[in-house]
């Protein structure tokens, strides 16, 4: 596609098409740039695209889409958001793939991944061709890619839309993170039915406060890009939201008035049995996800499934059906009478409803064995020690990703919210050594959550990502 096809329909403020190039691939990255490209010069937390412009153009960029004038003699349009700019023109470039696509968006700090593998499930379970896009990875039509980013970059997204029509791939339900609204990664993309589980503290080293972080999320919350919301009013930000909202929506929750609700809910290890109420449709659920919260997942995938057509008593059923999302909460071993979680949990809610729904099914002692993530948000670490000290009977603090930060220093500042409410606690900077000593003080009907890493694959160590896994590593010692 020629290059003034691409950027026609968008407001592009200045243009030089000088030979008016044949368009072949699309990149924001000069190190990947290939000969006929198109280079984006975007502009990132510590980089400026534009300072890679010629190194683009030496590795074959014919065109270049920038905020500024490039000193370079090459064909250019000019925008004050290269990002929008980006997610308009791959579209075209993927002839509007995403158009020919159901989309369902799922945002939230916590639940995103299993209400978005779960609406993908029943989807498929229900003779839909479904595909999922977020943390875990993108699946659809036996294709698997590994997860780069919740919400992937609007390149990646629109060549993977059109790889899915080409595979007959009708519905598509997407995590989109406060990230993705922030940067337009989907600007330009409308959604069906989004959903707004919650929004507790996550990110603040990105966004600073808690009020940018809820009005990222806000933002997928207007017409521009959402026709029917979906909201918990369990959750402040999201009851509130609802009350606001000016799109058609449909609430759930188990402690406020809503559409979808459940009562006489009982947990077990095994599962968890509760009465959900579904638009005035009432049926006895059983299922093997643990947790009020995972109830409460259960009643957006429900609403969701409804919306998009699955009859009730499918939806019910589906629901009821024996689905694990790897990682989260997911039972991943027995030892001596003993059970071993792995969860996602690393948010102080998200460590909370953990151990809060794990206490519940627990005989002996409650083992916590969790880290922090390095160069993200700080001030959460003392505040999920707290949270440990005080719902687990013993905890192991130990590392995480620790990225470019100093392990010791990370555990440091999250043994102090753990000695505010406790002294039943070690420290174990390694965590495979964590997990080894976890496992050796287990003692009959006890618990052991493993929280912060959930299905990762890697841990991350001065910006290497070295293999690795906590289900894997306990199966392994099991062994």
């Amino acid at each position: 596609m020629q290059f003034s096809q691409l950027i026609e329909d968008f407001s592009f403020h200045k243009k030089e098409l000088g030979s008016n190039p044949e368009i072949t691939g699309l990149s924001f990255d000069s190190r990947t740039v290939e000969k006929g490209d198109l280079f984006f010069a975007i502009q990132g937390k510590n980089v400026d695209g534009a300072d890679y412009i010629r190194q683009a153009i030496q590795r074959g960029a014919v065109a270049v889409i920038a905020k500024e004038k490039p000193k370079e003699d090459v064909p250019y349009a000019l925008t004050d958001c290269v990002r929008k700019g980006m997610a308009h023109v791959a579209a075209k470039f993927y002839d509007n793939a995403h158009k020919k696509l159901k989309l369902v968006a799922v945002t939230g700090t916590n639940g995103k991944t299993t209400v978005a593998r779960t609406i993908h499930y029943a989807l498929n379970l229900n003779g839909k061709r479904a595909g999922v896009i977020g943390t875990t990875g993108v699946y659809y039509a036996d294709k698997y890619f590994a997860p780069i980013l919740t919400t992937p970059d609007s390149l990646f997204l629109h060549r993977i839309f059109a790889d899915m029509v080409k595979n007959n791939v009708e519905y598509v339900v997407m995590e989109v993170s406060a990230h993705a609204l922030k940067f337009d990664r989907v600007h330009g993309l409308t959604f069906a039915v989004s959903i707004l589980t919650n929004l507790s503290q996550d990110h603040l080293d990105d966004f600073l406060n808690m009020e940018s972080y809820a009005k990222a999320k806000a933002k997928l919350f207007t017409p521009e890009f959402t026709e029917f919301a979906i909201f918990n009013t369990d959750d402040d930000f999201a009851l509130a939201l609802s009350r606001e909202s000016t799109i058609p929506h449909l609430t759930y929750g188990l402690h406020n008035p809503s559409d979808a609700f459940a009562i006489d809910v009982k947990f077990s290890p095994k599962g968890t049995e509760y009465v959900m109420n579904l638009l005035d449709y009432v049926y006895r659920m059983q299922t093997t996800q643990i947790g009020e919260y995972n109830v409460s997942n259960q009643l957006a995938a429900a609403l969701a499934l409804l919306k998009l057509g699955i009859p009730t008593r499918n939806v019910a059923a589906a629901l009821c059906s024996n689905f694990a999302v790897e990682g989260r909460m997911e039972r991943v071993a027995e030892v001596l009478g003993a059970s071993v979680y792995v969860d996602f949990a690393h948010t102080p809610e998200g460590l909370k409803n953990a151990l809060t729904a794990l206490r519940a099914i627990t005989k002996g002692k409650l083992i916590c064995l969790f880290g922090c993530g390095g160069n993200r948000d700080m001030d959460k670490r003392a505040k999920m020690g707290e949270i440990s000290g005080a719902l687990a009977d013993f905890t192991i603090i130990t590392s995480d990703n620790p990225r470019y930060e100093d392990p010791l220093m990370i555990i440091g500042e999250v043994e102090r919210g753990v000695r505010k409410q406790s002294k039943r606690y070690v420290t174990v900077q390694d965590r495979r050594m964590g997990i080894s000593y976890a496992l050796e003080i287990l003692s009959k009907g006890d618990v052991l959550l493993l929280a912060g890493k959930g299905a990762e694959n890697y841990q991350e160590i001065m910006g290497v990502r070295f293999p690795y896994s906590d289900k894997e590593y306990v199966k392994e010692l099991l062994s």
